[in-house]
């Protein structure tokens, strides 16, 4: 089963056990599922434009890959107005916040160590040869397929600074 069918069988159930926030969540979530469909299909429209109606459907699927990239930036989103919630001192919206990002985390992989993290990019930067700043998108490149989802890119960023002695 993949990860946006398990997150639609969840939105079933949780529609039925009439759970408020997470119906709330998982439907915010689908959503942006569907917009991130609809703009691979009016890419893939522009690039193929003599394609059937029926392959454009079905190119315009998510990839498991891609399902979870969007739940990273739905997390994201939910992490940045927490603290900017929290910095305003409004404990009731940071509340919320936090509560929609624990639903959110269901579906993410288990987060990586700092140990685990250090270890991949040290990796990287090997495999690249990284030896200065300028080099950190060609490490990010060959470590993001190893990282993605379980792990934040601003955590991700500062430890490629260090690791690169910037």
């Amino acid at each position: 089963m993949s990860l946006k069918d398990k997150i639609q069988q969840d939105l079933n159930a949780v529609i039925k056990e009439k759970k408020e926030v997470e119906v709330l969540v998982l439907r915010q979530l689908s959503a942006a599922f569907l917009n991130k469909e609809k703009e691979k299909r009016f890419k893939t429209s522009k690039e193929k434009q003599d394609i059937s109606q029926a392959d454009l459907e079905k190119e315009s699927q998510l990839a498991d890959e891609e399902v979870l990239a969007v739940v990273v930036v739905e997390a994201k989103k939910r992490k940045e107005a927490m603290i900017e919630y929290e910095k305003g001192d409004r404990k009731d919206l940071s509340e919320k916040e936090k509560k929609e990002l624990e639903i959110l985390q269901k579906y993410l992989p288990e987060q990586l160590s700092e140990e685990e993290l250090k270890k991949i990019l040290k990796e990287a930067i090997d495999k690249v040869g990284a030896k200065e700043m300028r080099d950190m998108g060609r490490v990010m490149a060959e470590a993001t397929p190893k990282i993605q989802g379980r792990a934040d890119g601003s955590q991700i960023s500062k430890t490629v600074k260090e690791l690169l002695g910037v």
